[in-house]
């Protein structure tokens, strides 16, 4: 098994890691593409994955998109995950195996979650203030994308490519009044004099849309036989806490 992916921690006692930074796993794969194939080739692989982004879409003007629809990335991590997919694929094929690409929406879990950030009070990265006002977003908990990953290698089909996100591609600001509300209910008072981050930090609101689209997990859930964990990010978001004795507990 080879998997390449960005670097994340899980939140689960291991960290899923690229091989050279950021986006170093996409350009890997443009550059050494011959040494891999000869270096795999040499070696007992049957299954190929690699963990990409719905950002490979670009903009839909909120429309549905599912893995057919063309790919038109606007950014330059976009455009190389897209080459990337299009290398390892290859790759997959001229080495006879198993080769599946995933392309995740935005990952979540223990230790990175709207419920930690509302906690630890953390500044919003740019990523998350050009975000905020999207009417859509994707997201996807890291343990349905565990759970992806294992029925594709127990069900392993020809060279295909899936969407990895959950059934509601709800508003981040939606998100984070939920997370808001499960804190305050949990522990009363603990917000008492703070406000919240979404209405406090200001952003660039016309340049924040980029991108917007709805993403489909049909051939997911169809070919695969995934049932979410985790549908909706309230299911994620109230597990997420559940698993906090105090609020200073979650994970770094």
């Amino acid at each position: 098994m080879a998997i390449s992916k960005p670097d994340v921690n899980s939140g689960h006692g291991f960290r899923r890691t690229n091989l050279c930074g950021k986006d170093q796993e996409s350009r890997l794969m443009l550059k050494h593409g011959e040494l891999l194939r000869s270096t795999l080739m040499n070696g007992h692989l049957q299954w190929l994955g690699y963990l990409s982004s719905t950002g490979v879409y670009g903009h839909s003007g909120g429309a549905w998109v599912d893995e057919d629809y063309p790919a038109n990335p606007t950014t330059e991590l976009g455009r190389l995950r897209l080459s990337a997919e299009k290398g390892w694929l290859n790759l997959g094929r001229d080495l006879g195996i198993s080769a599946q690409v995933f392309r995740l929406g935005g990952i979540y879990g223990p230790g990175r979650s709207s419920v930690d950030t509302i906690i630890k009070q953390l500044p919003l990265s740019e990523g998350q203030k050009m975000r905020r006002a999207r009417q859509y977003t994707s997201r996807i908990h890291v343990d349905d994308i565990c759970q992806v990953l294992s029925a594709s290698i127990d069900k392993p089909s020809a060279w295909n490519v899936y969407n990895v996100v959950d059934d509601d591609p709800a508003p981040r600001e939606e998100v984070f009044a939920y997370a808001w509300d499960l804190v305050e209910k949990k522990w009363p008072g603990l917000l008492k004099h703070r406000k919240p981050r979404e209405n406090t930090e200001s952003s660039n609101e016309k340049g924040s849309s980029r991108g917007e689209k709805r993403v489909s997990n049909a051939r997911m859930k169809k070919e695969l036989g995934v049932r979410l964990w985790h549908p909706s990010y309230k299911s994620g978001l109230q597990s997420i806490i559940n698993q906090m004795d105090q609020p200073y507990q979650c994970s770094p």
